[in-house]
């Protein structure tokens, strides 16, 4: 699992996240924050729930319930940019992984059907 690149995507994303939000508001830190922490933390968690799946048909919809998370996690960055919270400079990783794990995940999910 861990040599999957989009298990590693999702890692990177959490990092990025992480890293963003510890110069957030404090009074956001049960709010936002905690919501956009834990939306990435299940993108590679829901990856390699779905890695440990049997069937190409099993992994494909985990990969959907994380490709959900992604989209989660892009929007609430883009809110805290939005409030001004941080910068689109100081989250352009985050967005950057998002658009490379997408458009992986799509390939993923494809393969994954072809086979099932």
């Amino acid at each position: 699992m861990q040599r999957l690149e989009i298990w590693q995507d999702g890692m990177k994303i959490v990092e990025g996240v992480y890293l963003a939000s510890g110069d957030w508001p404090i009074d956001e830190r049960f709010g936002l924050v905690s919501q956009v922490r834990r939306a990435a933390v299940s993108i590679p968690a829901n990856i390699a729930e779905g890695i440990g799946r049997e069937t190409p048909r099993e992994i494909a919809r985990f990969c959907r319930i994380f490709l959900g998370s992604a989209y989660k996690v892009h929007t609430l960055v883009s809110l805290f940019c939005r409030f001004r919270f941080c910068s689109e400079s100081q989250v352009a990783g985050v967005f950057e992984y998002f658009n490379v794990l997408t458009h992986r995940i799509f390939q993923f999910i494809k393969y994954q059907e072809s086979k099932g």
